[in-house]
């Protein structure tokens, strides 16, 4: 029987693809998170310096370990507890050679969407690590920059504030009240129009919901 949501999930996956292409951004369609992870596990070289910036659909690859095998050193911040260290351990992200994060929406004509409450992660998006390497599901796709905005409010936001600290007043709400809660995650938001350097940033989008 033909799984017309894999087939629908396939074809809006691809054009996606194209679109950012078409601004400039190495992209791949991968049918799995198991191919995407394979596909990624390729991209980076053996020894390479690699951070972490939080991703939870990089978290499910796993691929920590078997990058450290390889001779990577690993920067997570996700990783400590201790406030100084943590900092420490954005700085180094910054410099890496390879940083790996998510996406917290991708439109339909190519664009990235992402906030942040640190900043680290958009930061690194934009400049500094070598290679950046974005790993997204295809529920990151919408419509437009409007669209982007709203699936952060109601999705993103409130998820990811459950995670990181459910005194969040989203995590109550169920959706963003543009709140001034010391642990507020939505600080920062980011456009990426085009690529700002040729051959930098990589999308791997995977056709099955990830993150969120």
């Amino acid at each position: 029987m033909t799984d017309f949501v894999q087939q629908h999930d396939g074809i809006l996956g691809k054009k996606t693809v194209e679109a950012l292409k078409k601004n400039r951004f190495e992209a791949f369609y991968c049918e799995n998170l198991a191919e995407a992870r394979e596909k990624l596990m390729a991209m980076i070289p053996d020894g390479a310096s690699v951070g972490f910036g939080g991703s939870m659909t990089v978290k499910r690859m796993d691929v920590q370990k078997e990058l450290q095998s390889r001779g990577s050193a690993i920067y997570d911040h996700n990783a400590v507890s201790d406030p100084d260290e943590k900092d420490k351990i954005y700085r180094q992200e910054l410099l890496c050679d390879v940083f790996l994060a998510g996406c917290n929406a991708i439109t339909l004509d190519g664009k990235l969407y992402n906030v942040d409450g640190t900043g680290n992660r958009v930061a690194a998006m934009i400049f500094g690590p070598k290679q950046v390497i974005l790993v997204a599901g295809i529920n990151k796709i919408v419509q437009d920059l409007e669209a982007a905005e709203q699936r952060v409010k109601m999705i993103a936001a409130p998820t990811n504030s459950l995670r990181i600290d459910p005194s969040i007043p989203c995590t109550q709400t169920g959706y963003c009240v543009d709140c001034n809660h010391e642990r507020r995650i939505c600080n920062a938001t980011v456009v990426l129009h085009r690529q700002p350097s040729k051959s930098r940033i990589t999308v791997i989008l995977v056709g099955e919901p990830c993150g969120f």
